[in-house]
Order: C-alpha cells, then structure tokens, then sequence
C-alpha cells in the first residue's frame, strides 16, 4: 500500500513475513498465497507492501541467481505484492520452538552477518518496483550486550564498513540504493535512540540509518519526539519504522495485573521487560521480572518487549503502548517531509499470544485488520491512498 505524503512523497505501508515460517521459496510464496493475498483482498487494495523476511539459506540461493530473483519478483507482481524493504535481523530458524537470545547470532562481529546482509541488499536491488530507486534493510544492532568486548566491536565496524562499500558497488551496477537499518533493542549493545546517536553517528548516512522498532522504544520508555530529536542531532536517519506495540502493565504490584502478565510468559521469543522511572531497570525476560533473584520492582509501570496487535488492546487489566506509536507516527508524518517512507507492520508474535488465531485465515484478519487500522490513522495525519494508476507497476 502506499499513501501520498503533502510533500508529494510516497509514503510505502506494508506488514514484515517475519510472522509466517517459510524458510524456502517455495514455502515463501505458499504462505504468501495463504496469508498476504487474502489479507490484500480483505483491505480491498490493488497492491499491498511486503516487508519479507529471507532466511540465510534462501537469501544466498536468490543472490546468486539474479534469474530466479527476477521470477520471484514477477510471482509477486502476479499476486499484487511490492516489496521495498526487507527485515534481515533473524539469521534462520525464527520459528523454531525456542528462539530467545539465538535470533542476536550471528552479530555484526561475524562475516556471517555481513555475507547476509551483503545478499540482502543485491536480492532487494532486483525485487524493487521499477519507480522506486531505494530500499531498506533492518538489521540488529551489532549484538548482544553479553560478552561484547572492544575486539567483537572493532571487527563489527569492520564489517559494517565493507557492507558500506558493497552497498556502494550494488548502486553503482544498478542505479538503486540500498540503505541498511540498525534497530536499536533493549539487551543489545544499542538498546536506546541515544546509544544509538552514540555508536552509528560516524556511519556513512548514505547508506546506513537506524530502523525505528516503536516497540522497543516504549519498552526503553521513550518519547518519540525526543527520540527522532537526539537522531536528526546525530546525523542519522530513520531508514524505515517498525509500527509495533508492547505489552504495558500500569499496576504490577497488583496480582490481577501479575496472573495477566504470567499468560503472556512463554518459551519462543525474549521478552525483556523494564520498569519505567529513573534509573530505569528491568530484566531481560518477563519470567524473570514475575519472579525469581530477578524479580523487578513493582512500584512503578512496566513494559515488555512482546509485540502486541496494533488494533486490539490485550484483556484488562493490561493494556499496550499504541499511544506511544500514535504519537511515533505523527513525529514521523504530521511534518513538512516524512521522517521515513517506509513503514512496516511487525507484529510476529500472533502465535505465542494467549489466545493466538486458531487458522489461517483468522491470521490472515488479523494482520489485515492492524493494516487497516495503520492505513486510518495515515489517513487521519493527512496522507493520501496513492491510486495504482498513480503508479508505474513493475513489468
């Protein structure tokens, strides 16, 4: 979907395939068939925006074989799908049983991150529509903090630095710039907008930027305006914006509030948590906040990291943090120019949720329906559903 910004910009909305598990083409466009079609009819949209997630081995057949990435992008095409940016933060095995802190490896300090992330950018370079001459990729943000040492740090820069010069080479060959997205995450070596400002400032803003996770910045207790503030100071940009709500608890030291966050405790993904106030603490899993050594303290709210969908609050007591991405979206779009133009859907926690879509196609209503919402609230800020006929397809 895309949406005219008063600036004349296009403004690209589309929802992250992070959430279905295909690891191979084949199941790719079987679950694009199953979920991303049905959810296009059901937003009655001529086209609708895909962020794909590529796990490693797919992503390395697709980049040495330009042939078959020009086929995968006609079977888009046919089934009116666009993709303009790509989410290359899980390596592989996003769906496996037990992901947790798995989904940080391989860092920045690995030439396994770069070879991928290296791939990414030539297969996006081929699947973007013919009129749009940029794409994105969001990627971790160097690591996790465990055992981060200046020698993991150096050779991460390193890495970071001969990406730049492949980006360089990829926009020499084929006209298009792809710009790289660093997402700060609490627990990782950037966790917040500052260290962001801190530790990617000297990167070249031709090609590296950060990826703005809503989530993560109101789980760090961030204010939006602020945020995009110490970001412009810094010279970075926001490359593309994640629109996700986190899981906010008002009164934790109410048992209600504690039994509602247990339900939300489970064994895939990290969901770390902290307490709002200054210092703020928190821990790096919900169990571990709910009891335990680690138990946080429960005179002040807290938030996890547990992607909430963006239209429907959890059962009370517990609410989420869509004021926090309403006032995110107007920082980004209520201005002169777009503070991005490329805004992606990530909720990828349907399935572990307490009551999580029992088929396909209550998936498929549910992503709709967060699009759908996203797509009111563009609207509302004063944006425009841009016609396909506004639109040069791609051939």
């Amino acid at each position: 979907m895309r949406f005219r910004h008063g600036s004349g910009e296009d403004v690209h909305l589309g929802y992250c395939t992070n959430v279905h598990p295909a690891e191979d083409l084949a199941g790719i466009l079987d679950q694009l068939d199953t979920y991303a079609v049905p959810v296009r009819e059901q937003l009655a949209a001529d086209r609708l925006g895909v962020g794909l997630w590529l796990a490693q081995p797919v992503a390395s057949v697709l980049a040495g074989d330009p042939g078959a990435t020009l086929r995968f992008r006609a079977e888009l095409d046919r089934r009116g799908l666009e993709v303009v940016t790509l989410n290359g933060f899980p390596y592989q095995g996003f769906h496996e049983p037990v992901v947790k802190g798995a989904v940080y490896r391989p860092d920045w300090s690995s030439q396994l991150r770069l070879e991928l992330t290296a791939d990414l950018a030539r297969v996006l370079a081929l699947l973007l529509p013919d009129d749009v001459p940029t794409g994105s990729i969001s990627t971790l943000p160097f690591g996790w903090r465990a055992d981060w040492t200046p020698e993991r740090h150096l050779r991460a820069l390193r890495n970071l630095d001969e990406l730049g010069r492949r980006l360089e080479g990829i926009r020499h060959h084929t006209g298009r710039t792809i710009r790289v997205a660093l997402e700060p995450e609490p627990g990782c070596v950037v966790e917040t907008t500052g260290q962001a400002a801190h530790h990617l400032s000297h990167l070249d803003p031709e090609y590296f930027g950060v990826c703005l996770d809503v989530c993560h910045l109101a789980v760090a207790f961030e204010d939006p305006y602020a945020a995009l503030r110490e970001l412009d100071r810094a010279g970075l940009g926001v490359v593309k914006a994640q629109l996700s709500c986190a899981l906010h608890a008002e009164r934790p030291a109410d048992p209600d509030v504690r039994r509602a966050l247990a339900a939300f405790t489970e064994p895939r993904f990290l969901h770390q948590t902290r307490r709002a106030g200054v210092p703020r603490t928190g821990v790096d899993d919900l169990p571990q906040a709910l009891a335990g050594p680690l138990a946080m303290d429960r005179d002040a709210p807290w938030r996890s990291h547990f992607h909430v969908p963006l239209h429907a609050d959890p059962e009370p007591p517990l609410t989420s943090t869509r004021p926090v991405l309403l006032r995110a979206l107007a920082a980004l779009l209520a201005t002169d120019r777009p503070g991005t133009t490329h805004l992606e859907v990530e909720t990828y926690t349907w399935s572990v949720l307490p009551s999580p879509p029992r088929t396909a196609k209550e998936l498929a209503a549910g992503i709709a329906a967060e699009l759908d919402w996203t797509r009111r609230e563009l609207l509302t800020l004063g944006l425009t559903e841009a016609p396909l006929s506004a639109v040069k397809r791609s051939s």
